[in-house]
């Protein structure tokens, strides 16, 4: 194979595409490179269709080396493991935008890994992998529609738009938002934001198109060089007449109708089943007959049909809404006795129940990445048991849609979280979907608001989220955009579209798009029409809980933090530990001490933690003359004992100071609490004590 590269600007950054020099064997494989940046993408085809399969098997691994960074992975095995979050992240980010612009009725199993060999830890490599990706597929003789591309757009305090900007940009940044898109518009959006306009939204959407266009243009530019020769996709031959055909669907139009508009969504999965076994038997189609896939499958797609042709001339949803319409919302709070706080929220038949606990800093997650090491004080879960839908399946690790829809819940949140000087706690949410038709992943941001509020946490404002959805005729150039959608919606549907934010902004928004890109009017109809439905949600929300409560739950820690002197932090932990784990140990307590001297008390009790900071205190400043203190014998001797004040610190009660002139070791006992003045500090610091 030939070597070929080509290169472009996208922004102010230069992009450069190799093909033909790595994995030659790979049916694509395209390195990407811009500045100190290498991603090695490469996509293969398996050469028959997998017995069985009627859907598309697409996978997609994103992988980071540690060599890239020139870091060597932490843990005992020293060598790259399960996917990180992030990889699985980037995973789906390469996976979303070019899914659906892979031909129907192709079958054969395609697989994409994109893996960073070079990482400068300044830019991000996520966005290089959807471009090679993108190429890989198109110099490839998979079949692929049309190249997309992708970049990421922060919007910074200055009102100034960066594409493709450095971490930490990213980090500085109001608006953090990845794009991808063909050259007709867009297909995926993926960010979060510090509660921005529509309008910061769109803009940024609207640049984002233009660099996507460099790059698809720069693909193209390496597509003409290859010149790939394309899998043809032979049709499958028809077994039914096309008069056959034509009867069941003037048969099956009208009670597809009444079966598909069946408000509930298990009974009205088992009335369209149920007509459609009728349909079967009423054309004398059975198993065995040579074209019952084929029959199963034009009812499949006269279902499909109904709905949306249905949803266009109507403007009537299956659930009989109207195309704005907000499902019934109801609101618990306080469902658990024993956790931080809780809070159930149910639209419709989706329902999330979110659970918060609160920890100390000690309970941090520290996250080893190729690029970084850091530590989140924030976490949050999301869970989808499968009974949720009712149905039966393997529960094992959190599975990817699991770990994006908790990472996308996380985003909306996360801007409106109190700072750590403001709320020294670790928080963790998990919600838990009970009960699944569409929008959990906002059902998760709604109960994870509430929650917080209930549990005390002062969050700055309540934080609400919806899943936007898209019917689409593009021949007619008819469409209609959908508030709330249920699951029906988004999968016969032509977008997913979901935002999230609070009164003033937006705060987290993710977008799938199943057709081959939206228009600028569209996407801000559909933005238009979500924050409408937000404020809706929002004023429900608010009549359960409006802000969050003025105290903390009984049932959370409390935290104490102080500052001590940096040259007493070896005092406070002492050798090996041992001063630290006794006061621990003695209070009952988690402590928490950073190298500034800021020492976090975490305890269930506000007496442990006053005991604690009595220890601490105590151990960097020392004991004055005349305070009182008690002390707990550790050393009986003839003439006194010894009392511990604190854990390393003892004092010597002599026996003339004692209140009783009796025999020393017949008056006191081991363990015994003794109290005592301090009635001298000797030039060693030595403490004599005077029995009270």
């Amino acid at each position: 194979m030939s070597f070929f590269t080509v290169k472009g600007k996208v922004g102010d950054k230069e992009i450069v595409l190799e093909t033909g020099k790595m994995a030659k064997q790979a049916d694509g494989a395209v390195l990407v490179k811009s500045g100190g940046n290498a991603v090695l993408v490469t996509a293969c085809m398996s050469k028959e269709v997998p017995e069985g399969i009627d859907f598309f098997p697409l996978t997609v691994h994103y992988q980071e080396k540690f060599y890239a960074a020139g870091k060597i992975p932490g843990g005992y095995f020293k060598r790259e493991g399960k996917p990180t979050e992030k990889e699985i992240l980037v995973s789906r980010l390469i996976d979303r935008p070019i899914r659906p612009l892979f031909p129907e009725n192709f079958y054969n199993e395609v697989q994409v890994i994109a893996s960073t060999l070079s990482a400068d830890q300044v830019y991000s490599t996520d966005v290089l992998g959807i471009i090679g990706a993108s190429a890989a597929l198109s110099i490839s003789p998979i079949p692929f529609l049309e190249p997309i591309g992708a970049v990421r757009i922060a919007y910074m305090n200055n009102g100034r738009y960066i594409v493709n900007p450095s971490m930490r940009e990213v980090e500085e940044s109001l608006l953090d938002i990845v794009v991808g898109g063909t050259k007709e518009g867009l297909t995926m959006v993926e960010g979060g934001a510090h509660e921005v306009s529509k309008d910061v939204l769109l803009e940024a959407l609207r640049i984002a198109h233009i660099h996507i266009k460099e790059e698809i243009a720069l693909i193209e530019e390496l597509v003409d060089l290859v010149k790939p020769e394309k899998l043809v996709i032979q049709e499958p031959a028809k077994i039914l007449s096309e008069d056959l055909r034509k009867q069941i669907r003037e048969a099956s139009w009208k009670p597809m109708r009444e079966a598909a508009y069946v408000v509930d969504k298990k009974a009205r999965a088992e009335a369209v089943d149920n007509l459609k076994k009728t349909l079967l038997e009423q054309f004398g189609i059975s198993e065995e007959h040579a074209g019952y896939n084929e029959a199963k499958t034009l009812l499949d797609d006269i279902e499909i049909e109904v709905i949306r042709e249905t949803i266009l001339t109507e403007r009537v949803r299956p659930d009989g809404r109207k195309p704005d319409e907000i499902r019934p919302i109801t609101i618990e709070l306080d469902l658990l006795e024993n956790v931080h706080g809780s809070a159930l929220f149910t639209r419709g038949q989706t329902q999330s129940l979110g659970i918060v606990t609160l920890g100390s800093t000690s309970d941090v997650q520290y996250v080893d990445s190729m690029e970084e090491e850091e530590s989140k004080r924030f976490m949050l879960h999301y869970n989808f048991p499968p009974f949720s839908t009712g149905e039966v399946k393997r529960t094992l690790a959190p599975s990817r849609r699991e770990i994006g829809h908790g990472h996308l819940a996380y985003r909306a949140i996360e801007p409106i979280l109190p700072t750590e000087e403001e709320f020294p706690y670790t928080i963790r949410v998990v919600s838990e979907i009970l009960e699944s038709n569409g929008s959990s992943s906002m059902a998760t941001v709604c109960s994870s608001s509430l929650a917080l509020m209930a549990t005390g946490v002062p969050i700055r404002k309540p934080v609400a989220g919806i899943a936007m959805g898209l019917v689409w005729n593009k021949e007619r150039g008819d469409y209609c955009i959908l508030s709330d959608i249920q699951g029906l919606e988004d999968h016969f549907g032509d977008m997913d579209f979901k935002v999230a934010g609070t009164k003033d902004g937006i705060t987290a928004f993710q977008m799938d798009v199943k057709t081959i890109g939206l228009t600028q009017k569209m996407m801000e109809e559909a933005l238009d029409q979500a924050l409408a439905g937000q404020a809706f949600i929002l004023s429900r929300m608010n009549e359960a809980i409006a802000e969050p409560r003025p105290k903390l739950s009984a049932n959370a820690p409390k935290i104490k933090v102080i500052y001590i002197p940096e040259s007493t932090i070896g005092q406070v932990i002492g050798t090996g530990g041992r001063v630290i784990k006794r006061i621990m140990e003695e209070t009952q307590t988690t402590i928490s001490i950073d190298d500034d001297g800021r020492v976090a008390i975490c305890g269930k009790r506000d007496e442990d933690i006053e005991r604690c900071l009595y220890i601490v205190n105590h151990i960097v400043n020392g004991f004055e003359k005349g305070e009182k203190v008690e002390g707990k014998v550790i050393r009986i001797e003839d003439y006194g004992v010894f009392l511990e004040l604190i854990p390393g610190e003892s004092a010597l009660l002599h026996r003339s100071n004692m209140k009783e002139k009796k025999p020393v070791r017949s008056t006191y006992q081991l363990g015994q609490v003794v109290q005592a003045m301090v009635t001298d500090i000797d030039e060693k610091h030595r403490i004599v004590l005077k029995e009270l």
